[in-house]
């Protein structure tokens, strides 16, 4: 009888790597999807204002991500954190972006501007770009010229539209932006760091949040939901705000763990392009001649950025 080959059993390591590819492919679109079809779940909630969904929402995930991190054993890591001043500040400032970003997000959505927020994550990548040249000294290749000169004109070109700078889009766009490069100082995981900054909200929303339910206020005195009074359908809604915030973030940091740079690069366009399309065909926000050539403009930045990533990173490699 023959002996058994030493790999019998094990699958080939480029069918593991497949497959690994294959799941972080699945996590990822997973990840974008959920993040594109948000503007759904909090018009639901459009009844309540934005800062209480927000309080709501840095209540609820934390729980929520906590469970996760026990269970993942991680606690080490989040102990480690809250134990260091120096990388507190740098959590306490990214907490302080996020939350901004979170509500102008919010208040935008339930005020029929999804438009802008899609726009403002357009944008996004473009920013990142910006400041890294101002905060890292990164030099700045004629490609990306290009694409950044593509996204001024696109800003400008709303502006005289509207009269009035896109605030929606270019806050969300560089508090995002800001969020990130703060986050960059401190080497964890995301789920680990979203615990911290939603640690660090949990006082102040818990405090609102209580005040809104026990506190004399004429809103209170006339019989308005506030707080934990609300129906028992809305308070569900507010607590699924947590598991909304927390599980795409998962299944990103999943996807980046599984695939290249330039996939998950391409890939983050599928959020703002779905809310897009939720803005015009579901909730029909006006999407008239000079939006689109604003948004055009900025597709056309967004692909000869992404273009040029690819170049660059391909050129890397063969290196």
């Amino acid at each position: 009888m023959s002996a058994e080959p030493p790999n019998a059993g094990k699958r080939p390591v480029t069918a593991r790597f497949a497959s690994n590819e294959a799941r972080g492919l699945l996590n990822g679109i997973g990840a974008f999807l959920i993040w594109g079809g948000v503007p759904i779940y909090f018009k639901l909630l459009e009844h309540v204002p934005p800062i209480e969904i927000i309080a709501h929402r840095a209540v609820w995930a934390l729980l929520f991500v906590l469970a996760i991190v026990f269970v993942t054993k991680r606690q080490e890591q989040l102990a480690e954190i809250l134990r260091d001043p120096q990388k507190l500040a740098i959590f306490g400032v990214s907490t302080f972006l996020i939350a901004a970003n979170w509500t102008i997000y919010v208040w935008a959505v339930n005020n029929g501007r999804i438009l802008e927020t899609s726009l403002g994550y357009y944008i996004n990548p473009l920013v990142n770009v910006l400041l890294g040249m101002i905060f890292f000294k990164e030099r700045l290749n004629r490609w990306q010229g290009v694409a950044i000169f593509f996204a001024v004109v696109a800003v400008a070109i709303l502006t005289l539209e509207l009269g009035v700078l896109p605030w929606v889009s270019l806050c969300i766009a560089f508090s995002f932006g800001f969020y990130g490069l703060f986050r960059k100082k401190v080497a964890v995981d995301s789920t680990v760091g979203l615990t911290v900054e939603t640690i660090l909200m949990f006082p102040f929303a818990l405090s609102y949040l209580m005040y809104l339910t026990f506190a004399d206020t004429p809103a209170s005195a006339a019989g308005a939901p506030a707080g934990f009074i609300h129906d028992g359908g809305t308070l569900l809604l507010l607590l699924g705000t947590g598991i909304v915030t927390a599980v795409p973030l998962i299944l990103f940091a999943t996807a980046a763990q599984r695939l290249t740079l330039i996939t998950v690069g391409l890939l983050q366009y599928l959020a703002p392009s779905l809310s897009a399309l939720i803005a015009v065909f579901v909730y029909h926000e006006p999407f008239g001649e000079t939006r689109l050539i604003a948004f055009a403009l900025i597709w056309i930045g967004l692909v000869i950025y992404s273009f040029d990533g690819f170049r660059r990173r391909r050129g890397a490699a063969a290196v």
